[in-house]
Order: structure tokens, then C-alpha cells, then sequence
């Protein structure tokens, strides 16, 4: 069985929609008089938007509900689904904390709340019948003021059992203003030894040079290839990973077709830039990240060993991965083979 590594999704947009429609039925029901039926609520929920700004406004409808209370009933079946359906052995989720707190309360109460959530996150992420490795990822966002992403970075940094890196989200066209702000935040982040993604590149306002110094991997990034080829030398240089999510590029009308990916493929691995290939928000897309590799491979993306090449990428970038970068297949190879893993450490 071939067992896979996921380097970004969305803790909001990782709802799958049946199972957020079942809570809103219980729970909200002011959520679901809008809609006529299940049937219309997807349609609503996984159709493409016009913008990456439109798309965003849906993950406000799963971060209101999305609370201290109801974040194990969610991540149960985040990760339930993502190793009964997609096969993963790794999975890295991201999301704002601040975002999971009343919003009734003061600023400094929902900071001090935030580290209620990730222990809340990490440990319902951890069950014993799905045995996945997972971590979390803890975004700045371009909407919250610096006080509040200073002290996501320094949440981060105190919870290294559960959080592996830190990004900046919420809209790549938006970080311009604050340029200066990001920079600080991601040297600090950097001091205290985080690993670093960020939301940069994915649209054509959002082509941010300044801030790809700071970063280990790069969220999106799809318009280096294709807009500033150039920085692809540099990129491989600096050792850097592109998180390619094929349906949200559609799904926000960044790209009009999948099939304008494959430039973006072909620039990297010429370049020698590593690709993992993920979902960055399963449920809004209503697709498992299997289905991305199928439809790269379908329209002719990507070749079945560029698809190899991304699925080793994936493991060998993973922040929390424990076993280097080694793929699961070579871990279970010498449980199942002993003799020929010894042969292979004996002539290494």
C-alpha cells in the first residue's frame, strides 16, 4: 500500500462537506436555513470563486464554529478520513489559533486562549486506531495585528510537540503595507530555531521576493515559474520546497485550467526545485489529495515519475517527519524483508 505525506492543509477548509453539514444540523441551525437541502449546501460550499479574496471568506464559516469544544469532533474525522480514504502516514495541518477564540473576549484574553487550542488540536490529532504522525503549523495572518502574530510565533516556540513551523496567511496580495512586519516576525521565528512557510506567490499580487529568504518552503509560490523563472536558481540554492495545490487554483481563479500547471512542473525540475503536491483545503475542494495525483496524471501534467519525485519531495521536506527522508515503503520493506534491509545497510 503506498502511504503518503501531506505538507499543507487548511484546518478550516479541511471540513469535508457532508460532515459539516451533519454539525450544522445538530448544532446551528441558523447555519442551514439558507440552504434547501444537503445537496445545495455543497454546491454552495465547493464551487470555484471568482478570487482568492472571495475564496478565503468561506474559511470564516468553519472557524466560527470551530471552537475549544467542537475541535476534536472535527480533527476525529479530519484524520479518520484522511487515513481511511488517502493513505497518509504524514500529515502537517495549519490555521490561525487566534481565530478558534471568542470573539467576544479582549485581544490580550484571546492570545492568552490560543494555547488552549493548539493543546486541544495536537492532542485530539494524536488517536490510536488511525495511526498517522501529524503537526500543526501556526499561521500569521495579514488581517490580525502584529501584538497577535508576535504571539503566534512565540506560541510556536513554546509548543514544539505540537507545532513544527509557522507561515503567514490570509491573502498573499495583502502583505504589502506591512512588508517590513513580516520580515521582523520571520527573523524572529527563524532566532528561535522554527522551521518557516509561507503564503507567497500563489497569485499575481502576491509576488512578495523580499519575503523567500525567510522561508524553508513556500506555500504555493506556482507564480515563480510561470511570472519570475529567474528565482528558480535561486530557490534550488536555498533548498526550497513549492506546496503545489492544483485544485486551488482553479477553485480561485488563479488558473483557468489545470493543464497551465504543467509549465510550472517542467521549470522546476529543470531547475531542480523540489514539488510536493497537496490539497491545502480538502473540503472547500471536496477532493482528497489521491485525486490531485490522479488528475495531474489524467490531463498530462506530470509524468508517473515526476509524480515519484513530488511524493519523495513530500516526505523528504516534512518538518515532523521522524524517520529523515525515508517514504513509509522503505520503512515497511525492512519489516516485512529484514534480510534484504540488512543486505542493503551491509553493501552501503
Amino acid at each position: 500500500m503506498a502511504l503518503y505525506a501531506e505538507l499543507h492543509r487548511h484546518l478550516g477548509g479541511s471540513v469535508v462537506p457532508r460532515i459539516l453539514w451533519g454539525y450544522f444540523e445538530r448544532h446551528s441551525n441558523e447555519l442551514v436555513k439558507g440552504f434547501q437541502d444537503y445537496q445545495e449546501f455543497e454546491e454552495f460550499y465547493t464551487k470555484p470563486r471568482n478570487t482568492l479574496e472571495e475564496y478565503l471568506e468561506l474559511h470564516t464559516l468553519v472557524e466560527s464554529v470551530q471552537t475549544v469544544e467542537t475541535l476534536p469532533y472535527f480533527i476525529y474525522r479530519l484524520v479518520r478520513g484522511a487515513y481511511i480514504f488517502e493513505n497518509l502516514a504524514y500529515l502537517e495541518l495549519r490555521y490561525t489559533p487566534y481565530l478558534r477564540t471568542p470573539e467576544h473576549l479582549s485581544q490580550s484574553e484571546r492570545i492568552d486562549k490560543m494555547a488552549e487550542i493548539v493543546d486541544v488540536v495536537g492532542k485530539a490529532s494524536k488517536v490510536p486506531e488511525y495511526p498517522i504522525v501529524t503537526s500543526q503549523i501556526l499561521c500569521m495572518h495579514s488581517r490580525l495585528p502584529y501584538e497577535v502574530n508576535k504571539a503566534i510565533v512565540d506560541l510556536a516556540a513554546q509548543n514544539r510537540q505540537y507545532v513544527c513551523a509557522v507561515d503567514v496567511a490570509g491573502g498573499d496580495s495583502a502583505y504589502c503595507e506591512r512588508m517590513d512586519e513580516w520580515k521582523k516576525l520571520y527573523e524572529y521565528a527563524l532566532s528561535v530555531g522554527l522551521n518557516t512557510t509561507g503564503h507567497v506567490y500563489e497569485t499575481k499580487g502576491g509576488c512578495h521576493p523580499e519575503l523567500l529568504p525567510y522561508l524553508m518552503r513556500i506555500g504555493h509560490g506556482i507564480q515563480i515559474p510561470l511570472l519570475s523563472p529567474d528565482l528558480l536558481q535561486d530557490v534550488a540554492r536555498r533548498g526550497q520546497c513549492l506546496e503545489i495545490c492544483p485544485s486551488t487554483y482553479i477553485k480561485t481563479g488563479t488558473l483557468q485550467d489545470i493543464r497551465q500547471l504543467k509549465i510550472v512542473f517542467e521549470r522546476c525540475f529543470d531547475a531542480g526545485v523540489d514539488i510536493a503536491i497537496c490539497t491545502d483545503n480538502a473540503g472547500l475542494h471536496n477532493v482528497r489529495l489521491p485525486f490531485e495525483y490522479e488528475n495531474l496524471l489524467t490531463y498530462d501534467v506530470i509524468s508517473f515519475e515526476m509524480l515519484q519525485a513530488c511524493q519523495d519531495a513530500a516526505f523528504r521536506h516534512a518538518f515532523a517527519w521522524p524517520y529523515g527522508g525515508e517514504r513509509p515503503a522503505q520503512l515497511l520493506n525492512g519489516l516485512l524483508h529484514p534480510q534484504s534491509q540488512k543486505a542493503l545497510i551491509a553493501n552501503s
